[in-house]
């Protein structure tokens, strides 16, 4: 007897004409004969096939699979909205704005380089020595790490960047190796590292470089940073701690045996990106870090403020003020971390030591931190500002009138335009997606 219900349970579509006329065999295992029909084997390929397809029964199949299984070109349509001209305006706007920040921060370390210079020629190389040549390589293999990190996200303007300050530093540390104030083997291997790390990083930038070599770069960049960094942090406080290179042995060590696990695929899926992050982290820990240690300094030492320059402290809080647009509109939350946090501490945190200890004036601080406000989007409340002129006279206050200012905000320039660049409906919108994705 023939079964009725046997071809909508096999595919709820109706047979063609041509499926109709030579009939599955209706005796012995149906399974058997389904499997030995040549009409679903034609069916089962009518992506890959490049002739057409022949009869309703293969369109109506190719139809059926498309809707169960949602090929991606239905999906492609769903970011189209976004791209508004606000959105195409501020992302040219945010890369000229990344691409300017090498104005200041060439300036910043341009007066060292030529004060330098006079002490060689003039043969007063002892003056070189208040140069810290650790502190100088410290920035330097940041900037190189960040030189790989964004030149693997193709942000030119941010490699620009970080490239010209790969450079403006090595040229301080050849002055100091000139004045022997840095040692003659670090500084040789100092510049191996800075020319191969150039080099590799522009052929992987062109598509040049194998990806074997840039996978070794990434993890000497990985165990560097991990090694150098604990080893800062400990070293700032050896006038309290004893001096010890223990830090940098362990997590070198730990780091080289997370990268070899990462690599042979002893690690899971989270903990291999993980690791693979960890360049980009450090090298912005360390700038991170570079504040806290001046500052620290400053406490430890409170009439060395008065040898800190105030115009030199604005370049580097505007330097990374005008990276903090990109940041932001990348939804880079590293990158953004590390400009937020130079503004707030290597710019604006030294400037506020700076006018504690009366070594600017009030009119150079409150103009600081209010253009720094306006500019990173949030502006205090017309209701809070009375309290913190009310603070104008208090030096020692200020900073809590600030902080109390802040708990009432209303969007300004980069929280505001990206906001509306992204069609958000307020820019906390755009704070939890710049902190947990979109």
């Amino acid at each position: 007897m023939s079964s009725p219900s046997l071809p909508t349970a096999r595919l709820p579509l109706r047979p063609s004409p041509a499926a109709a006329t030579a009939p599955l065999s209706r005796r012995g295992a149906p399974a058997r004969s389904l499997a030995a029909s040549p009409a679903p084997a034609v069916a089962l390929k009518p992506l890959v096939s490049k002739a057409p397809a022949s009869g309703s029964y293969r369109s109506a199949l190719l139809l059926h699979r498309r809707r169960r299984y949602a090929l991606p070109e239905t999906a492609v349509p769903e970011a189209a909205p976004k791209v508004t001209k606000e959105y195409q305006d501020w992302d040219s706007l945010t890369g000229k704005f990344a691409g300017s920040a090498n104005v200041p921060f060439l300036l910043l370390q341009l007066p060292q380089i030529i004060l330098n210079y006079r002490n060689l020629v003039d043969g007063n190389k002892t003056a070189l020595y208040a140069v810290p040549w650790l502190g100088m390589l410290t920035g330097l293999l940041g900037n190189l790490a960040l030189v790989s990190y964004f030149a693997k996200k193709r942000e030119t303007e941010a490699v620009i960047v970080q490239t010209l300050g790969v450079i403006s530093t090595y040229v301080v540390i050849l002055q100091l190796a000139m004045a022997e104030s840095m040692p003659f083997p670090q500084f040789v291997a100092t510049s191996a590292v800075v020319g191969a790390g150039l080099v590799l990083n522009l052929l992987n930038y062109i598509g040049w470089l194998p990806e074997t070599l840039w996978l070794l770069w990434e993890d000497f960049t990985t165990v560097g940073g991990l090694t150098v960094l604990p080893q800062v942090m400990w070293s700032t406080f050896v006038p309290v701690i004893p001096s010890s290179i223990l830090p940098g042995i362990i997590c070198g060590s730990l780091a080289v045996a997370a990268v070899a696990m990462a690599r042979m695929g002893k690690l899971s899926e989270g903990g291999t990106k993980f690791v693979g992050s960890l360049s980009g982290w450090t090298a912005t820990l360390l700038f991170m870090w570079m504040p806290v240690a001046q500052m620290w300094t400053n406490y430890l030492n409170p009439s060395n403020i008065e040898g800190l320059s105030a115009f030199s402290m604005l370049l580097s809080m505007i330097g990374n003020a005008l990276m903090i647009p990109r940041s932001v509109f990348i939804r880079d939350l590293m990158w953004f971390t590390g400009s937020i946090w130079a503004c707030a501490l290597q710019g604006w945190g030294n400037l506020a030591c700076m006018y504690c200890c009366n070594s600017i004036s009030r009119e150079f601080f409150l103009a600081t931190t209010f253009g720094l406000l306006l500019w990173l989007g949030f502006l205090p409340a017309p209701s809070l500002i009375n309290s913190v002129t009310f603070l104008y006279d208090e030096p020692q206050l200020l900073g809590i009138g600030l902080l109390t200012a802040g708990r009432a905000v209303f969007p300004g320039f980069t929280f505001g335009r990206d906001t509306e660049a992204f069609g958000n409906s307020s820019p906390m919108d755009t704070l939890k997606e710049l902190i947990c994705g979109k």
